[in-house]
């Protein structure tokens, strides 16, 4: 093979690589109906928190301490499940398909841009704690009804979310981040 061949067959192989990483690239875009759809589930989660209310509000001087302090947990509960969607859509959007062009004047959230992939697993997992810590008072506010075998699972699934994170936390400050 002459020297011209050989240049030939480099820039041909140059100009497919580049295309090939063009098209790597550009397929970020596919996520983005992803993230468009977490709005829909943020809007369901929000129907679904306001018929829990139309269902409670007109009860609230019936109830106990107990079965209202249940009550306005599974409220903290939903409220947390909405503010990690946002989170997911808002950061996972912004750091993996374009970053938000949010107009100068416009109210910007303070933590937009601030959260890299890292911090984004750091952020879901505290999260999926707090939910389960939630789960865990509601079962044990509600101890009368819950087996025994049930209640250990309950603790080894919550123990295990907490330890999850640990050492995602512990790795993620390993690593520098």
């Amino acid at each position: 093979m002459s020297d011209l061949q050989q240049e030939k067959a480099i820039t041909v192989g140059k100009k497919l690589e580049l295309q090939i990483e063009r098209l790597i690239y550009m397929s970020r875009w596919l996520f983005a109906p992803v993230y468009l759809g977490m709005t829909l589930i943020l809007a369901a989660l929000s129907v679904k928190f306001f018929q829990e209310l139309y269902h409670f509000l007109p009860h609230v001087l019936e109830m106990n301490e107990t079965e209202l302090t249940l009550k306005l947990l599974s409220f903290i509960d939903f409220t947390l499940v909405g503010s990690l969607v946002v989170i997911v859509m808002f950061s996972g959007y912004d750091n993996f398909v374009s970053q938000l062009d949010i107009e100068q004047g416009v109210e910007k959230l303070s933590w937009l841009g601030t959260h890299d992939y890292g911090s984004l697993k750091m952020k879901v997992a505290s999260s999926i704690v707090a939910i389960s810590s939630i789960h865990l008072l509601e079962v044990f506010m509600n101890l009368e009804n819950v087996e025994n075998d049930k209640l250990l699972w309950f603790v080894i699934i919550h123990l295990t979310f907490v330890l999850s994170a640990f050492l995602m936390g512990m790795l993620e400050k390993q690593a520098g981040h």
